[in-house]
């Protein structure tokens, strides 16, 4: 298992540099000038020639690579041309909020996928299977802002259940920090009501993210128990009497989720990707709304920070994901 782990980890390097090197090309090379941008319309050319030199700009393509890739082992991840803030202190602001959005999400897609996909391969062609397939049909077609739209109007606008957009209440004080993720610091700090506000304005952005993993990830856990349910082995065990339940959770599940794995990984990257939209929609102050911000303004360090932090968190789950395989299936360590 430890030889295992090594050959995944050792497979992790390459890949970083070479998304580090493809991202800071094509940053480089998109139109625009942000140096230009950023000094305003009535800037003289020397005053840009003396920002360009400061932001290393004026250097060759090769060079400014590498400077970037040696302060990015170091720590430093570049400067932001327009806010004058290091992209690194930036994302780590940053950083917590999405990652709480992004996890609850995925919370409440592999604890309601899961069962789900069990009961309706285990009841298939009853009346819940036909319901949740329906549902997970629309969970994958409806476009995540609308649904975050449509999630606002609802519960929001005429039920004023829950508030419109935000992290927190304007007016109100946050959990003390401690991780950056308000729920959890609302709890470690003892803060109830302020874990009852977290909760209120991170439930419809998380189940807006949420739908459409809920309904692959059902899906995907159908199949595969369906799959598995009709292998020898499963008939065997039937057969000598064991019970439905026992051979359900002991042996269908874990050899069904192998395949359920691979799409809760593939999740992981399609949801940091995805937070743009929701992020926006609901004014949630995490990377995507940090991105939209840097695009906007044609400021490409940021970006290219956000998408090295979402690469190496999806790498690192990819890498959870194999070691999961090694658990479920010790047939895969040594593949």
């Amino acid at each position: 298992m430890l030889f295992y782990f090594i050959r995944r980890v050792a497979m992790l390097v390459p890949m970083l540099l070479g998304l580090s090197l493809l991202l800071f090309v094509v940053a480089r090379l998109l139109p625009g000038d942000p140096v230009g941008l950023a000094a305003g319309p009535n800037a003289t050319p020397e005053l840009i020639e003396r920002l360009r030199a400061e932001f290393g700009l004026d250097q060759s393509l090769p060079m400014q690579y590498w400077t970037y890739l040696t302060g990015l082992v170091q720590g430093d991840w570049g400067q932001s041309v327009f806010t004058r803030r290091p992209v690194f202190e930036d994302l780590m602001t940053y950083l917590p909020a999405t990652l709480e959005l992004v996890i609850a999400a995925l919370v409440i897609a592999i604890v309601l996928g899961i069962p789900l996909g069990l009961l309706t391969a285990v009841y298939r062609n009853g009346v819940l299977d036909y319901v949740t397939r329906t549902v997970a049909l629309g969970g994958i077609a409806m476009p995540r802002f609308f649904l975050g739209l449509l999630l606002q109007l609802g519960f929001a606008a005429w039920l004023g259940w829950l508030p419109l957009a935000g992290r927190f209440p304007l007016i109100g004080f946050p959990p003390e920090h401690v991780t950056g993720f308000y729920t959890v610091d609302a709890v470690l700090s003892g803060d109830w009501e302020g874990l009852r506000l977290a909760l209120a304005h991170l439930a419809m952005p998380a189940f807006a993210m949420s739908l459409s993993p809920l309904a692959t990830i059902m899906r995907m856990m159908r199949a595969s128990t369906i799959e598995v349910l009709q292998q020898d082995y499963v008939l065997t065990e039937r057969a000598l009497g064991l019970s439905s339940r026992l051979i359900l959770f002991k042996y269908v599940l874990k050899n069904a989720m192998t395949s359920t794995l691979t799409i809760i990984g593939l999740y992981v990257s399609w949801l940091l990707g995805g937070t743009v939209l929701v992020e926006t929609v609901f004014d949630w102050p995490g990377l995507g709304l940090y991105a939209t911000q840097a695009i906007l303004t044609q400021d490409f360090m940021p970006v290219i920070g956000v998408t090295m932090v979402i690469a190496m968190i999806y790498l690192v789950t990819m890498l959870l994901v194999d070691l999961l395989y090694g658990v479920f299936n010790p047939k895969v360590r040594y593949s």
